[in-house]
This record gives C-alpha cells, structure tokens and sequence, in this order.
C-alpha cells in the first residue's frame, strides 16, 4: 500500500492513496497553517477509530440489524515536549440498540488482538530515505 502526499505550498499537504480518495492536512495557525484541513495527528486517531470501527462491524455482521448507531470517539493525550506524539489513546465506542453487551465488548477484543492494523501499526519501526533532485542522497 502507498499514499503519495504533495506539498501545495505554506503548510497544506494533500495525501492520495490506492483508494484514490484526496485527504486534505493543514497545521494550525499556532505552527504556521491556515487550517484548511485536518491536522495528521487528527488523521491517525480518525485511522485508529475508522480501522476497528471496520473491524467491530465485520465481526459482529450478523448483529448489524440489532444496531442503531455507533460512535467511536477517540481522545489522545500527547507529549508537552517535541515530538508531541501520543501516550496515550482511549477510544469510547457509544453504541444504540438492542444487542448485549458481551458481544460488542467481545468484538472491541477481537478488534484490538486481531484485526486492526493501524493499532498494530504504531509499534512499527519507521525508516526514512532521502531522494533531492532525483538522486538518493545517504546520511553522512
């Protein structure tokens, strides 16, 4: 899987990915943006909810009917000093409908061992590779 982000000068960003659908990110005034889209840290908690939120539906497939609405809220605790990453990440799943309770706490379960990747994802390792002016350039 590749996403290929350009810049569109300042701060904006638009990321495209297999999928073909452009996803608009922009820093905040604070950091030098205008604001014109979701900042990426937004992005990963939408990923991370989006992801098991996918993952809760397929599981409980056969229960959907029995389920009015769902929520996930996702809400991150970030680091004061840089880089401000995440130390935390709680997900609050609101749930309307008449299906018990055991079943979708099982599915969160699932979700969380099994079957989400973008959870899976931010204990990966992350490289980076240099290319200026069409030439690969290695660390000195």
């Amino acid at each position: 899987m590749k996403v290929m982000t350009t810049w569109n000068g300042k701060r904006l960003f638009t990321s495209v990915g297999d999928s073909g659908y452009p996803v608009g990110m922009d820093a905040t005034p604070k950091y030098g943006g205008d604001g014109k889209g979701a900042t990426p840290m937004e992005l990963l908690l939408a990923g991370l909810a989006g992801c098991i939120g996918i993952d809760i539906t397929m599981i409980l497939d056969s229960f959907l009917g029995q389920i009015t609405s769902l929520e996930i809220e996702a809400d991150g605790t970030r680091k004061e000093q840089n880089p401000t990453g995440f130390t935390a990440i709680e997900l609050i799943f609101r749930v309307g409908g008449e299906i018990p309770d055991y079943r979708i706490w099982k599915a969160i379960e699932m979700g969380k061992e099994k079957y989400c990747a973008v959870s899976d994802s931010l204990k990966a390792d992350i490289s980076y590779r240099l290319i200026l002016n069409g030439q690969e350039v290695f660390r000195p």
